[in-house]
């Protein structure tokens, strides 16, 4: 694993990668690049070295999470994906499936997969092991990162070799992006997943472009074609070694020495940087942020004004500056300009005089606000808590002390609650499946706790709507009843983003930036 004394924070790529997912998902609503982009017909054969921003703990589906800043690039060689989507367009696209449909305006679909696919064990890629996948993600036993998503399937049904019926426990329109975002993308051999967890990572079967040949822990993947691959012409390349590159100024540095060929990246600050070294960047956009939230459920920030104080109070540009160097791109509204449920509702206006006021406000009822903010031992995630501690040194009655947890902390952390601020995020594109997840009130993965009658009914709407305009009303709801209750204060957009080598090419991504790796290709 390359490493340096600077790690990547979690606010920055997900290195907690839990705490983040909390709240990652959904696709760009388009992307932005410069570089070439396009060279001509690929071109098959040669090796290429890939840098990821975090180190998978084990191969098992159930255990990789499909975001860009965690393991999706692992997670997409070995395992294929059954269907992606467009980041530019939104648009929905087959790969090992060939169709996701409702009739009954999203309570069943129907999955329809591909005749003929093969796992590199020789077994077959069917309905049944399809079933057998997404019923192990959502047992909780198993302990997989896609079990909020899986978890919304009531029962599955092989209907045929290549036919699986999927009863929901609720409507869910639009649940197809629930399986472009998560592990249920990824099919891994019934047979070898019986064989045990161990078994399992020494020797993953898969039916994706690429098969493992070594897993040197925290030192390297390497990965080979897959001659079973359904697509014929793919992959390109003949194998693809991966390393976990935690910081990011040794990221950037390998690929302006040429001692990479892709960094699957994070930072705002390298986007700048690789551009100005003429390096190929593309990033996919995402709404919502990263953010800093308050837990609803225990004082100070059980009560509305002290949580409105503190947003009162911060100047995210401030913070922008010292975490990123000024590079980061401002979150002002929940959703960027290009969605088509942006709507200009301001969630966070710095008012210093109105800040003031409310803290001495509840200083006077006896509720000074006094709280701590956990941060992981990354310097980036370390100076946003710094940030906001130096800001609110400028008011009385006002309090906060840092305190640093390790990242094996992240587990209790994101299910015991117990924390006061914590950097989190809410990145997604379309609305599902994740911002309700993130705000609704009794959700998993509502990390504020906030719980608002208005804000569950408006989520709710946007879920179960199938007309667009419907949708866009109930997101409208959804942006003022955030505004209003502040349980989160965003301070930039995440950046899921990929730098190449100038002949490298074939550069795709979906969901949040996944990486599809059997499109690379390296110009000779």
């Amino acid at each position: 694993m390359i490493r340096t004394r600077r790690s990547l924070s979690l606010a920055a790529a997900c290195a907690a990668a839990a705490l983040i997912l909390s709240a990652c998902g959904g696709g760009g609503s388009g992307n932005t690049s410069s570089g070439p982009t396009t060279a001509g017909k690929p071109v098959s054969g040669g090796s290429a070295r890939v840098l990821q921003l975090s180190e998978q703990s084990g191969m098992d589906p159930a255990s990789l999470a499909n975001e860009w800043a965690v393991n999706s690039f692992i997670g997409n060689a070995l395992y294929g994906t059954l269907v992606v989507n467009d980041v530019t367009t939104g648009e929905i696209r087959y790969k090992m499936a060939t169709s996701f449909a409702t009739k009954d305006g999203g309570r069943t679909f129907e999955l329809k997969l591909r005749n003929g696919l093969t796992f590199t064990d020789g077994t077959p890629l069917d309905a049944a092991a399809v079933k057998f996948n997404w019923d192990r993600l959502k047992d909780p036993a198993t302990g997989a990162f896609a079990f909020p998503e899986a978890s919304l399937i009531d029962s599955t049904t092989v209907v045929g070799p290549v036919t699986l019926k999927v009863t929901l426990k609720e409507a869910i329109p639009h649940y197809v992006q629930a399986v472009i975002l998560t592990g249920l993308n990824w099919i891994a051999s019934p047979t070898a997943l019986k064989t045990g967890r161990k078994a399992f990572d020494a020797k993953p079967v898969g039916a994706g472009p690429y098969t493992l040949t070594k897993w040197a822990r925290q030192d390297s993947v390497a990965l080979a074609r897959n001659t079973r691959y359904y697509a014929e012409t793919k992959p390109y390349l003949d194998a693809i070694t991966v390393r976990t590159a935690l910081d990011g100024k040794q990221r950037l540095d390998t690929m302006t020495t040429g001692g990479a060929d892709v960094a699957i990246e994070s930072s705002w600050e390298n986007l700048a940087k690789a551009k100005t070294a003429q390096l190929p960047t593309i990033v996919v956009p995402l709404n919502g942020g990263l953010s800093l939230t308050m837990n609803t459920r225990r004082a100070p920030f059980d009560d509305i004004r002290a949580r409105r104080a503190i947003t009162a109070a911060l100047d995210t540009k401030v913070m922008n500056q010292s975490a990123f160097n000024g590079t980061g791109k401002p979150a002002d509204a929940l959703f960027d300009k290009t969605s088509p449920f942006y709507e200009n509702i301001e969630l966070a206006r710095t008012d210093k005089a109105k800040a003031q006021k409310l803290f001495d406000e509840l200083a006077s009822e006896g509720k000074p606000v006094s709280f701590t903010f956990k941060t992981f031992p990354s310097s980036d995630n370390r100076v946003v808590a710094e940030s906001v501690q130096t800001q609110l040194s400028q008011f009385k009655n006002v309090k906060v002390a840092i305190k640093v947890i390790d990242y094996a902390d992240n587990a209790a952390l994101r299910t015991k609650f117990d924390f006061d601020m914590v950097v989190s995020s809410a990145l997604f594109a379309d609305p599902e499946v994740r911002l309700l997840s993130t705000f609704q009130g009794g959700s998993s993965r509502n990390m504020s706790g906030i719980d608002d009658k208005q804000l569950n009914d408006a989520l709710l709407q946007g879920r179960r709507a199938t007309d667009e305009a419907e949708r866009k009303e109930a997101y409208r709801t959804v942006q003022e009843r955030l505004a209003a209750l502040t349980p989160v204060v965003f301070y930039t957009r995440a950046a899921p983003a990929v730098i190449t080598g100038k002949n490298v090419h074939g550069v795709v991504e979906y969901g949040s930036g996944s990486l599809l790796p059997e499109e690379l290709w390296i110009q000779r």
